[in-house]
């Protein structure tokens, strides 16, 4: 990746995007754009905050679910691999094992090859890249770092729990009341984020968990400092109506007292971004909201092929 990207005048930057993922908003969000930013004119940078070793395999669910997208293979909920099989995890079960968490066959192969390599001292990045290039998929594909960093929330009752705790096992039922990024401090940025960054033309955050999903990427300096110098950050609401479709983004942020509403993504991304994508059915926001970030509507629904493809025509007009 840096030696693919040199620069403003390099052969990606014009034009030359990156996209911010986490979750399944983000990895539909990489699909509708690809759209636009086709082959590595398009580098997205996924969320690793949700890693995790789980049944004695490293666990990358952020990642994995925008590779299975872009590939074209993801289950029917937006995560996971279509069709999968569910031999191992069921005769885990059969052990007395907890499969709260369940890892389908593919799945799980993924898995192993990614731990076997972080054993054999490759990097997240040049794993990621491995398997990316495996599924067939051109875009660019980076962890937002290759060092340990883990999100963790604090509930109501006072105990921090790892992410996945929270989300998979506990099924995201608790009111959190703050969220850590556990070695945030210490990450740099794995190689090529930087460079993406700078060559970009224009950085989207996709309609991602604003805390949960984002949040952990932000929270590494050196890439919230790159965001701060762009010129063009475009961030997509993950919200329709002040709640999000799946997962408790809304709640989320208001139990950590963020404003309602896109007012509350404005919020989250205050200093970072010009420009706010909101859906069509919350365009009073754009005259509602009180700020010098540009407020535009239009149909953010991503779960459809007419929907990607719409958004993407909308985006290409819009911004390029």
């Amino acid at each position: 990746m840096n030696d693919a990207i040199q620069g403003p005048n390099s052969k990606y930057s014009n034009p030359f995007a990156v996209l911010l993922t986490g979750g399944v908003g983000g990895a539909r969000a990489a699909r509708s754009i690809r759209r636009v930013f086709e082959g590595e004119r398009l580098a997205v940078v996924g969320n690793v905050g949700d890693d995790e070793s789980i049944h004695g395999v490293h666990v990358s669910a952020d990642l994995d679910t925008v590779l299975y997208t872009l590939a074209g293979i993801e289950g029917p909920h937006g995560w996971g691999i279509e069709g999968d099989t569910f031999t191992v995890i069921d005769h885990l079960e059969t052990l007395g094992v907890d499969t709260t968490f369940r890892l389908g066959d593919r799945d799980l192969a993924t898995c192993l090859l990614r731990t076997g390599m972080l054993a054999s001292g490759h990097t997240l990045s040049e794993i990621t890249d491995q398997i990316r290039l495996t599924l067939g998929i051109e875009t660019r594909i980076i962890p937002a770092t290759d060092d340990r960093l883990r999100t963790r929330v604090r509930i109501a009752d006072g105990r921090w729990l790892a992410f996945q705790e929270y989300f998979v096992e506990r099924g995201h039922r608790d009111h959190v009341v703050e969220v850590e990024y556990s070695g945030a401090e210490r990450a740099k940025p794995a190689p090529g984020v930087i460079e993406a960054i700078t060559a970009a033309d224009t950085v989207v955050i996709a309609p991602s968990n604003p805390p949960l999903s984002i949040g952990p990427i932000i929270a590494v300096r050196e890439i919230r400092q790159s965001l701060a110098d762009k010129e063009r950050v475009v961030a997509i609401s993950p919200l329709f109506g002040g709640r999000a479709l799946k997962g408790p983004a809304e709640r989320v942020m208001a139990s950590l007292g963020f404003p309602p509403g896109n007012a509350g993504v404005l919020a989250a991304y205050e200093d970072l971004i010009s420009d706010l994508v909101v859906d069509i059915g919350d365009a009073s926001d754009g005259r509602e909201l009180s700020t010098s970030v540009m407020v535009h509507a239009t149909d953010t629904r991503l779960d459809s092929e007419d929907g990607s493809r719409r958004f993407a025509e909308w985006f290409r007009e819009t911004f390029t």
